[in-house]
């Protein structure tokens, strides 16, 4: 189970400290989704994820004025013992004093901001479904070109380091060299990042480490980049049947994810940038309705067809 601390959450949102008293520091959110505690104030806690963050809008808090003082506290101090991580006023709303020295007592932080209940939960939520994403670590190299995510993959010397630096010297960018961290934050999305470590470097075998940012700017590099397509080098067989045409997708699966894949067989004299771009070129022009597999196919039915 991943988790993020709430201080980065305080930071990220730029949220106001009710409780500076109190350490956050030790605090961990677990959860992706975030909850409005309104059957809760009205004193039903059954099934109450108390591991989620809990926000407070409008409608909650004007419940909360309509109640007796001696009730309001009785229900707010239960749902205090709960240990929630924190509670989020949104819209400005002004937190009473009464309320901070009783989530003081029980140690649980309270938070005020600005934004709309509504835009802050989006928010939050999609942050947090990046932060807490499922994820593994996979040997590859992530290159952005024309806008879609290339992973390179295949054995280790086969010449993945070479094929990235050469799409960045012709304009595309880098994500990451030899070790790809994916996050699936969601059921259609991959987003590869590069360990901080490694971030920016790349292993070229026989010169060593270079410095990708360094050496051709801040525009030859990016931080993360969804993952798109996945080409697969190979040592060339002759004996093996290579795909032709690509009327039929193939895929790959990482975290539950299909990505569609293609096999590209390596020998001497065959340059691996070109065909790189090409593939991503393709990919795109699928991805807005065309497939040139599927237009030679037709065209040589339809000849075919009118010579009968």
């Amino acid at each position: 189970m991943y988790t993020v601390d709430l201080k980065k959450l305080v930071e990220k949102m730029k949220l106001v400290n009710y409780t500076p008293d109190l350490n956050i520091d030790d605090i961990k959110i677990t959860q992706t989704d975030v909850n409005r505690p309104a059957l809760q104030l009205a004193g039903f806690f059954d099934y109450f994820d108390s591991d989620r963050v809990q926000v407070i809008g409008n409608v909650e808090y004007a419940y909360m004025q309509k109640m007796e003082k001696d009730h309001g506290v009785g229900i707010m101090t239960r749902l205090l013992d709960y240990k929630v991580p924190c509670i989020v006023f949104c819209r400005d709303i002004e937190i009473e004093p009464d309320l901070v020295e009783l989530a003081t007592k029980k140690g649980v932080p309270l938070f005020r901001t600005e934004k709309p209940t509504s835009a802050f939960m989006a928010e939050v939520i999609r942050w947090l479904k990046v932060e807490l994403a499922p994820r593994i670590s996979i040997h590859g190299v992530l290159v952005d070109v024309y806008g879609e995510g290339v992973l390179i993959m295949g054995e280790s010397g086969i010449g993945k380091s070479e094929a990235a630096l050469e799409l960045i010297k012709r304009g595309h960018r880098l994500v990451t060299d030899d070790v790809v961290e994916i996050k699936k934050v969601s059921d259609e999305t991959l987003i590869g990042t590069a360990p901080d470590i490694t971030r920016h470097f790349i292993e070229l075998r026989g010169i060593g480490i270079i410095d990708v940012k360094t050496l051709f700017g801040v525009e030859s590099v990016k931080n993360t980049q969804s993952i798109d397509l996945v080409i697969k080098l190979e040592e060339w067989n002759k004996e093996q049947e290579y795909d032709r045409l690509g009327l039929d997708e193939q895929y790959t699966e990482f975290l539950g994810n299909k990505v569609v894949c293609h096999q590209i067989p390596i020998r001497p004299g065959r340059n691996l940038a070109i065909i790189v771009e090409s593939a991503a070129v393709n990919y795109r022009q699928k991805k807005m309705g065309y497939n040139a597999a599927r237009e030679l196919y037709n065209r040589v039915t339809n000849n075919l067809m009118k010579k009968e």
